[in-house]
């Protein structure tokens, strides 16, 4: 039996998704920029879409511009307030340590062209408070991004007193929702929020669709030139099916959202505390202030990749951090930026769960999670292994011991 435990990754499109995507594949494929009757139904379904999306949002539809996800929309938003702030004289962006790259490497780009960038510090617990934000904008300050739950360690910020402090001072608030979109509550209103980013496949939509909600009167420089799609906000032929899914996901998700986040909690707290028990073992992030369904761990005396080849042989999918990071050699920016030591953030392990997770996936995992890190501990340790003992190198050792592994477990 394979456990997926990697929603912050991706997660499994939902039934309502597919049913809604297959119609648009099949039979309602005209190109809604098109004028004749196929391409009108598209339209409108488009239009349809962009209205369920603006309902869970608390918007309105003229706000919504459709992306292919949530690193195109991060990349928009913070051009579009860029682009601005230059008109204005304002080169100037508040933003924190531990962003999701799509977010880090647009301001790189924009430093190379002059701008300034802040950095926040996140603490131990990753949060951000909103005195920090108020104290590092300055005249010319023209945005602060600031992500709504870290996708690595789970915490939550306080979005909506960031808002305020921003729409007190004159400054463009954005934040970066992919984690946060269709598991909490969000009211763009309310929050004070001004530009947000979201991808359909956190939630059980489909890969490729995303959207970036900019306030009225926010105006939006282009990262895609072409055509006067999504009202010359992003040129390109709209992908109306995988749109029509993210709509349907997102409103079954956001439905549901109190439900299954009280669910989900409860899986997570129980993983939480099973994993706490091992030997070395750290949890990051806050305890509180957290998304329903990620935990994430360091653990002394061995390397995350290795732990993970052991519980993929096991049939548990779980992740060392960030999926956009996986293949590089270096430990997660977001575990140095809460003060994990270099050696420890190399022995993370990211465990993310949705409403679909069950106690007894749970129980599975506890029972051998524990099992690989004893395993990947003695070989590290320089315990001999019966191979080790018969001439064998290190890495003969490491896979007859993981092939044992697999068979005790």
């Amino acid at each position: 039996m394979m456990i997926y435990a990697d929603n912050a990754a991706t997660t499994k499109m939902s039934r309502a998704a597919v049913d809604a995507m297959l119609p648009y594949l099949e039979t309602g494929y005209g190109n809604p920029s098109s004028f004749h009757s196929l391409g009108q139904e598209a339209a409108a379904a488009l239009q349809g879409a962009r209205e369920t999306m603006a309902g869970c949002l608390g918007c309105t539809a003229g706000e919504i511009t459709f992306t292919s996800g949530g690193s195109e929309a991060d990349n928009q938003a913070i051009l579009s307030a860029a682009v601005l702030g230059e008109r204005e004289g304002k080169k100037h962006i508040v933003s924190t340590a531990f962003e999701h790259h799509a977010v880090l490497h647009m301001l790189e780009k924009l430093e190379r062209q002059g701008f300034a960038v802040t950095l926040l510090d996140v603490h131990e617990t990753g949060l951000v408070t909103p005195e920090q934000v108020a104290s590092a904008i300055r005249e010319d300050t023209c945005l602060v991004t600031v992500m709504y739950a870290n996708n690595e360690i789970g915490t939550l910020q306080p979005i909506a007193e960031i808002g305020a402090v921003c729409r007190e001072r004159g400054v463009l608030f954005h934040t970066d929702a992919v984690q946060a979109a269709g598991h909490l509550p969000i009211d763009v209103g309310e929050q004070k929020i001004d530009l947000l980013s979201l991808s359909a496949h956190k939630f059980h939509g489909p890969k490729g669709a995303g959207l970036l909600y900019a306030k009225k009167g926010v105006p939006l420089a282009s990262v895609i030139e072409g055509g006067a799609q999504e009202r010359g906000r992003r040129a390109g032929t709209e992908n109306v099916p995988a749109i029509m899914g993210m709509a349907a996901a997102f409103k079954e998700a956001c439905g549901r959202a109190g439900e299954n986040a009280a669910a989900v909690s409860a899986l997570r707290e129980r993983l939480t505390a099973g994993l706490s028990k091992i030997p070395g073992s750290f949890l990051n992030g806050d305890p509180e202030r957290r998304l329903p369904g990620i935990v994430n761990f360091c653990i002394e005396g061995i390397e995350g990749e290795s732990l993970l080849l052991l519980l993929d042989q096991a049939g548990i999918c779980a992740s060392s951090g960030s999926a956009c990071a996986s293949g590089s050699l270096d430990p997660s920016h977001v575990l140095l930026a809460i003060g994990r030591t270099r050696e420890l953030a190399r022995g993370s392990l990211r465990l993310s769960l949705c409403e679909w997770n069950t106690e007894e996936e749970i129980e599975r995992i506890l029972s051998t999670v524990p099992a690989a890190v004893e395993t990947l501990r003695g070989l590290r340790s320089g315990r001999q292994t019966p191979e080790q003992e018969n001439g064998q190198d290190a890495g003969a050792a490491e896979e007859r011991a993981a092939a044992r592994f697999y068979k005790e477990i």
